[in-house]
């Protein structure tokens, strides 16, 4: 395929998987995963090497940056519900990203993962970009990071809701803190979708823990490896 059919490929199969989720509303169905998917099995299919696929999603990745900026509009605009609740937000993170990293940490240990998977597990809870860079700062293997980095988003984003309705959250900030914190970029997608509150609160929760990933991943590691 060419590169502008790759681009035009990419386009088309994402926006059939939004209409696809708008009509059925089924959490498996999020535009994210389904196009994910469908991108993955087109590569196989026709053979394409992802690099080689890659030069068409560059142009893609550009436009990026300005939807990530724009996640602070939302955030802005509830700013005074962020002020009241600063606090339990603060430790509500905090407790996130530490829970994140010894959990991983944790279960790859007790399982007899070596120390480099250890180290590249480590930064599961942030966001891929960080993920491989905080797994290249600790020795690990940072394409392995980026899997399970966008496994745990995927997951994240498919079961997080449900979890949430089942243990009985129904604030709509915790809700989006809760997807942002341990689901990333997906969960953040997906807390969009369910409102401005809920995706404004995912996008800060997605950077903060991404931060406090970078910070606090050395000193957990150091307790286990």
């Amino acid at each position: 395929m060419t590169l502008a059919l790759r681009l035009a490929v990419t386009i088309v199969l994402y926006l059939a998987s939004r209409r696809l989720y708008e009509r059925t509303r089924v959490a498996v169905l999020s535009p994210a995963l389904v196009c994910i998917a469908a991108i993955i099995a087109l590569l196989v299919l026709t053979r394409t090497p992802y690099p080689e696929y890659q030069r068409a999603g560059r142009l893609i990745g550009f436009w990026l940056g300005p939807p990530v900026v724009a996640l602070g509009v939302p955030l802005a605009l509830q700013l005074g519900a962020v002020r009241r609740n600063a606090a339990a937000i603060a430790l509500g993170l905090l407790a996130g990203a530490l829970v994140g990293i010894a959990v991983a940490v944790g279960v790859a240990t007790l399982l007899g993962a070596t120390p480099i998977v250890v180290r590249s597990l480590a930064p599961r809870a942030a966001t891929t970009p960080i993920a491989v860079a905080v797994t290249a700062r600790l020795g690990g293997i940072p394409a392995l990071s980026a899997v399970v980095s966008i496994v745990s988003g995927a997951l994240g984003g498919f079961i997080g809701i449900g979890i949430l309705r089942a243990v009985g959250v129904q604030s709509r900030l915790a809700t989006g803190l809760a997807l942002g914190a341990a689901a990333h970029g997906l969960g953040t997608a997906r807390a969009a979708g369910e409102g401005d509150v809920e995706g404004a609160s995912a996008g800060m929760a997605m950077g903060v823990v991404g931060v406090l990933t970078a910070l606090l991943a050395p000193f957990v590691l150091s307790l286990f490896v």
